[in-house]
């Protein structure tokens, strides 16, 4: 246990959660559910179970810093691994694992999203035993896989090669597809979700990163022997923001032939959008999903309203509607059309100067 590792990436923004997720206090920093821990606080809990606590380090903006040390007081100061810019996944995992260099040579990392829901967490737990013990032995990159349970359009998926048991190589990584696509990915039997949930040993990744993505790796070995000092973050300040915005799908897992996904089942969610949170929140009988406080419903079916946990609404005659109350925006969008929050968003900072963000 004392060579495990985990990087906890909880830097993200979750526009598609708007008004709850802001920028100030993002989905990661969340309680969705009224379990009084946050989407962040249960992953920490989760892998501290596997990990020792001195071992998980949380990569974040820079402007987070005070939230996570309130949120998770059992870490240290120098577990915070803080970025000037937003720079996608590539450069989060890049710094980190040079940063575990610092530490030790030899290491079996984890790398996570903060903001993911687990419902079955002794299976999540076995199946990160699994790869651990995996990852030790075998030189490769590991994914997990969660099979699916619908065609889902709003994940990504992972093709794996014919063979036995739950311990596959990877064929291709397809990006999210459309309805007929989806289908067709779940019908085959061939394809799972890809969880964006990884595992390798220190040296693999390393090696992967100066193979796949030399310009990315060479920043971060030039500054090393200022990581884990009192220098690092002057450091980072000024070679972050010259990292290239890519994701480690696209750098790495896309193009490296030792990849390989373990099929796993354990209540997964990502918690992307309101549609996801709904299909994994509980309904009353007509559909209806009430998040944080009361809501009474007449004639009323498969909507989701999240208030403030001291409000209360009473809907009548509407159907399939998000109702999103949170301090000083009230959101009111049909779930199919769920996509163009974004878009929202984009027109609220642009008509109000970003006072709603």
């Amino acid at each position: 246990m004392e060579k495990n590792f985990c990087i906890i990436m909880a830097g993200g923004i979750g526009s598609r959660f708007w008004p709850f997720s802001r920028n100030n206090r993002p989905k990661q920093f969340l309680d969705f559910f009224g379990t009084g821990r946050s989407l962040l606080q249960l992953t920490f809990d989760r892998f501290k179970k596997v990990v020792p606590i001195e071992n998980i380090l949380i990569v974040s903006n820079v402007i987070y810093k005070d939230l996570i040390l309130e949120q998770l007081p059992e870490i240290q100061e120098n577990q915070l691994l803080l970025e000037p810019v937003r720079r996608n996944t590539a450069p989060c995992i890049a710094y980190a694992v040079n940063r575990i260099k610092t530490i030790t040579d030899e290491a079996n990392i984890i790398v996570t999203p903060s903001d993911h829901l687990i419902l079955k967490e002794d299976e999540f737990l076995a199946t990160i035993q699994e790869g651990l013990q995996f990852i030790e032995k075998n030189d490769c990159l590991l994914t997990l896989g969660i099979k699916p349970s619908r065609p889902e359009t709003g994940y990504g998926y992972i093709q794996i090669e014919p063979g036995d048991g739950k311990l596959r190589k990877v064929k291709t990584f397809t990006e999210k597809p459309n309805a007929e696509l989806a289908k067709i990915f779940f019908e085959s039997g061939e394809f799972f979700w890809n969880a964006g949930i990884f595992m390798w040993n220190l040296r693999t990744i390393l090696a992967a990163l100066d193979f796949h993505i030399p310009d990315l790796a060479i920043k971060f070995k030039t500054i090393r022997k200022y990581l884990n000092t009192p220098e690092e973050q002057k450091y980072i300040e000024e070679i972050y923001p010259t990292c290239p915005n890519i994701s480690i799908d696209y750098g790495i897992m896309e193009k490296a032939l030792n990849v390989y996904v373990l099929c796993s089942d354990f209540g997964w969610s990502d918690l992307g959008t309101w549609g996801s949170l709904y299909e994994m929140s509980p309904k009353d009988k007509d559909g209806n999903v009430s998040l944080k406080g009361k809501t009474i419903f007449y004639e009323s079916n498969d909507n989701i309203v999240a208030l403030t946990p001291d409000k209360l609404a009473v809907i009548q005659d509407l159907h399939g509607y998000i109702v999103a109350d949170s301090d000083n925006v009230l959101l009111i969008c049909k779930r199919e059309n769920e996509e163009q929050i974004r878009q929202f968003v984009k027109d609220a900072q642009i008509l109000f100067d970003g006072k709603y963000n």
